[in-house]
């Protein structure tokens, strides 16, 4: 099976070692991983910030970089998100309107596809401790995405998952917003730190960095004792 990767801002500049980790687990499942080193942004933030026309051009590189029938698979459910659900308003009434609906359709957050597509809820790994899951609003709100990572977490070796408490309720980095409304989106990322450490857990799990960043961003100032993951780094710990 051939994939496509998309590697989203945050990761590429940040975390570029979940962009290899997604990788180890991709290629472990018997997929045949390419990368095109053109891409760049997908457009969201130009889009949140409202300048679309900047966004639709942003957007319509994304389209050219990803021109092919092979899945794209992104460690990013906010990414993932936005492609399918905004792309097609962007490009609507437009001559992009098949290479839209095409890349809707081949584009896949990395949890989403490895239940979803490979059907593969186990990679083998291995990861002592306790975790808990944040759902991110982009994977839970945009994508839909809910019991599949829970699924995969379940099947970790020596890893126990314990919810905690609102968390489906937003970290509180939203983007722009913890720039513009920094107070409310501390106090936000405040009280999802302090409901993740209450369960116990050793790592605050998520499928998306943007949440993990900001909600780091806290630990580290309050020198609080729990460790963020993105999930690709939890799949492919232990072999």
């Amino acid at each position: 099976m051939n994939v496509q990767l998309f590697v989203p801002c945050f990761v590429d500049q940040l975390f570029p070692e979940t962009a290899f980790n997604m990788v180890k687990v991709l290629e472990k499942l018997g997929c045949k991983v390419s990368y095109n080193p053109d891409q760049t942004c997908c457009g969201q933030p130009a889009f949140n910030a409202g300048y679309q026309d900047e966004c639709r051009a942003v957007a319509s590189k994304f389209l050219k970089d990803f021109q092919s029938y092979d899945y794209i698979v992104a460690p990013s459910g906010s990414c993932t998100g936005f492609v399918r659900n905004y792309y097609g308003k962007l490009f609507d009434n437009s001559a992009m309107h098949n290479e839209v609906k095409q890349l809707k359709k081949n584009m896949f957050e990395f949890t989403e596809f490895l239940v979803q597509v490979l059907n593969a809820p186990d990679t083998g790994a291995t990861l002592e401790g306790t975790a808990t899951y944040h759902d991110a609003c982009g994977a839970l709100r945009e994508c839909g995405i809910k019991e599949g990572p829970r699924k995969l977490l379940s099947k970790v070796k020596g890893l126990k998952l314990n919810e905690m408490d609102d968390c489906e309720t937003c970290c509180g980095f939203g983007g722009t917003f913890a720039v513009k409304y920094e107070p409310i989106s501390v106090g936000m990322g405040e009280q999802k730190v302090l409901n993740a450490i209450e369960t116990g857990a050793d790592y605050l799990v998520s499928t998306d960095l943007s949440c993990l960043m900001h909600l780091d961003g806290y630990i580290r100032k309050h020198q609080k004792e729990i460790k963020i993951m993105h999930i690709a780094d939890v799949l492919a710990s232990g072999w």
